[in-house]
């Protein structure tokens, strides 16, 4: 484990950062968790909304299913204790939001308890530096609804479609101590969730936010009192809510004033946080047993297929990549920090693998690096990710086989790329029409050597004169007279014997 040297510098001297994120993820269903209403991102509002979720009189709430199926398979991959026997409570409190005047949530008994994340806080270097972060409980709980104040000058509307939707509620240990630590537990709790399928991360829809819990102290002091930012929708700003929020507490400390433990909100343009209203305590809520729910027992035989259905994960896939395929462990980072990126490297490895008629170990590295570099940086260039990539991975495969075999050179092997996405052609197709395919024919090759010689003379006579790095200006000059067509190993044999 790497321990932190991220401090903020004060007039009094070095302060250390507490942090810990409280992470509200909402569950892949197509139903809600007490509703059988839809959970569509986007529809027009108050259309999706049961006679349940608007709390009419007489409506009994019955959990859904398939939320605890995969808030339990999120604590299995987080290695955390499954509760066999949990509760729901009510939590009370009015907002306009909120029709039935409580939140269904899970205080006093959750359905997961303590687990842990390891994180890697350097991406060029995966190994070098780890931090296992600590998870204290994930529970279960409803979503309200949401204000709307943009659509009349004078009045507040309200759009009740998010009301009673799943959400897990993800707590962590204040075990951070930096921005960057914050930032990557953050993007290791989402690849989690994506490969797992509880969740689908997309944070500018809100179906994942964190509440973000800072407080400062002098290093290895006691706990200072700390400070809650609510919802905040990406990466980039928890990180930013974390180092703006550390400096205003030293500020206000060393300047003869008391942190107050608050809600705070987060404004990106102006990157400061404000004082939203003082922090409720659990008394505050009167929180109670819901009477209307049992509580969830769940069986040897529900949890096993819990188990059985989790995918390989990510830490265990790297692993697999690095020692199976040889990958460094850079590229085995990259490749499965997204469940996309794993997904679609396999397919390429797959299809590789049986077009070259050789084991997915051999064909590795290159179909690694390729993504990596070529069509990665393609997508960038594009605008595009892998999801709508012009190029699939059986193309991408195709591509790479025809290198493999010499068909094509690595220099023509960007030109058919370049093509292909364009077209969306296969690069069989494109290099038949094109005429792109790499010739080996020993005559034609030594034809054209011999001519680059005969107009270089002079720079053949410094090379045999011991100007041995002259050989790249040949190799150079032959590619260029052939379109770059020519076999570049035949090239170089050639080349050799003719300047020997």
């Amino acid at each position: 484990m790497t321990e932190s040297t991220y401090r903020i510098q004060g007039a009094t001297g070095d302060w250390e950062v507490v942090i810990g994120l409280e992470v509200h993820a909402q569950i892949t269903s197509h139903a809600k968790l007490f509703s059988g209403a839809a959970t569509e991102f986007g529809a027009e509002p108050n259309t999706q909304v049961s006679l349940i979720d608007a709390a009419m009189p007489g409506m009994l709430p019955v959990p859904n299913r398939e939320c605890i199926r995969q808030a339990v398979r999120t604590g299995m991959a987080i290695n955390a204790v499954i509760n066999k026997w949990s509760r729901f409570d009510r939590k009370n409190y009015f907002y306009a939001d909120l029709p039935q005047g409580y939140q269904i949530s899970q205080l006093y008994h959750p359905i997961v308890g303590e687990g842990e994340i390891e994180v890697t806080l350097d991406e060029k270097d995966p190994d070098s530096a780890t931090k296992t972060i600590g998870i204290e409980r994930i529970h279960v709980e409803q979503d309200a609804g949401k204000l709307m104040h943009d659509q009349h000058p004078t009045r507040s509307y309200v759009d009740l479609n998010r009301c009673g939707v799943a959400l897990m509620e993800i707590v962590s240990r204040p075990d951070m101590r930096s921005p960057t630590e914050a930032g990557a537990y953050l993007r290791k709790l989402r690849t989690i969730l994506r490969y797992v399928g509880s969740c689908d991360g997309n944070m500018e829809e809100g179906s994942m936010r964190a509440d973000v819990n800072v407080s400062v102290r002098k290093p290895g002091g006691e706990l200072g009192t700390r400070t809650e930012t609510k919802n905040v929708n990406s990466v980039r700003f928890v990180m930013q809510v974390i180092e703006h929020e550390a400096n205003r507490q030293v500020d206000v400390i060393e300047s003869g004033g008391k942190i107050v433990q608050e809600t705070r909100l987060f404004d990106p343009d102006k990157n400061e946080t404000r004082s939203m209203r003082s922090k409720e305590d659990a008394h505050d809520y009167r929180y109670f047993p819901d009477p209307d729910l049992l509580p969830l027992e769940l069986d040897d035989a529900f949890l096993e297929e819990c188990q059985r259905s989790l995918p390989e994960l990510p830490d265990a896939k790297r692993r697999r990549y690095e020692s199976a395929l040889g990958l460094s462990s850079y590229n085995a980072a990259v490749l499965t920090a997204e469940a996309e990126t794993a997904r679609w490297f396999e397919a390429l490895l797959a299809e590789g693998a049986r077009i070259q008629k050789k084991s997915e170990a051999e064909v590795a590295k290159a179909s690694a690096n390729w993504l990596l570099s070529e069509l990665f940086g393609a997508l960038n260039r594009l605008g595009k990710t892998l999801d709508d990539s012009p190029v699939g991975p059986e193309h991408g495969a195709e591509l790479l086989a025809l290198v493999a075999d010499g068909t094509l050179s690595g220099t023509l092997a960007k030109q058919v790329f370049e093509i292909m996405l364009e077209t969306g052609d296969s690069p069989e197709k494109i290099v038949e029409e094109k005429g792109l395919k790499q010739t080996s024919d020993t005559g034609a090759i030594d034809e054209v050597i011999a001519g680059i010689l005969t107009a270089n003379a002079d720079k053949v006579e410094q090379y045999r004169g011991g100007k041995e790095a002259l050989f790249g200006f040949f190799v150079g000059q032959t590619m260029k007279a052939m379109g770059g067509k020519a076999n570049p190993k035949v090239v170089n044999e050639l080349l050799k014997k003719a300047l020997a």
